[in-house]
């Protein structure tokens, strides 16, 4: 068993940059079709033009996961376009908070629980029932180190991701018969635009970070790429209901 990836189709979230753009690249290399989804129109369109540069097969729809006519519009979409939908990466997520729990906002709470909570679940309710119909199928959802641990003033955050973590073992145990697995990702601080933008804020932030991670750099997004194509492929067949750390050595501190 191995990484066997052509002719399958895989739709991804949050995929206009970051992780998800590492990803779908990832993806189209290994000869999949890949369904780039993301509510940055332009991001979205860059990712597909860089797969197709690269000699890959991609498409961009315009997704907003705390949508649910968005996010049946854009599974479907992956069905109608490209035959199937084998694989999915439910990417998109924000992260906008900077205070003590107590100094949150109403408004923060919502944004980041609608968008990492139940954009997410929007995402598996309808990819699932696809997966059910074709007898089969990989899911991987994006946590975060805050899954697995407490994360000091991203309070909501945290349980935001401590959340996708309950959606993705609760989902792999109901359809485990069924040939569907479902895993998540847990990267810890990725060299992504969201990383530079908290450096340039503080120029602290960028001491404290590779202070916290034992291997003495922070990670790269085609790391997590790397470690969702696995979660995808025939080589992780008896791999279901996991949150698989992708952090530098964070989570053995």
């Amino acid at each position: 068993m191995g990484m066997h990836f052509s002719g399958r189709v895989a739709v991804m979230t949050g995929a206009g940059h970051g992780i998800g753009r590492a990803t779908a690249l990832a993806f189209a290399a290994q000869g999949l079709k890949v369904l780039v989804a993301d509510v940055d129109i332009a991001g979205g369109e860059t990712t597909v033009g860089m797969v197709r540069d690269a000699g890959g097969d991609a498409s961009f729809i315009r997704c907003d996961v705390t949508s649910e006519d968005d996010v049946r519009t854009s599974m479907d979409t992956a069905v109608s376009r490209f035959g199937r939908l084998d694989y999915a990466f439910n990417n998109a997520g924000i992260d906008i908070e900077r205070t003590k729990l107590a100094e949150g906002s109403m408004a923060e709470y919502q944004a980041i629980m609608d968008v990492n909570v139940r954009g997410v679940w929007l995402c598996m309710k309808h990819q699932i029932p696809i997966m059910l119909k074709q007898g089969g199928g990989a899911i991987v959802n994006t946590g975060s180190t805050s899954s697995l641990h407490g994360a000091p003033r991203m309070s909501i955050y945290a349980a935001s991701k401590h959340a996708v973590i309950g959606l993705t073992k609760s989902a792999a145990i109901e359809y485990g018969r069924k040939n569907i697995r479902i895993n998540a990702v847990c990267p810890a601080v990725i060299d992504t635009d969201m990383y530079r933008r908290a450096v340039a804020e503080d120029e602290r932030v960028e001491k404290q970070v590779l202070s916290a991670h034992p291997v003495g750099r922070i990670g790269r997004a085609e790391e997590v790429a790397g470690a969702v194509l696995y979660l995808c492929s025939d080589a992780a067949a008896f791999t279901t209901g996991i949150a698989l750390p992708v952090d530098g050595g964070f989570s053995a501190i």
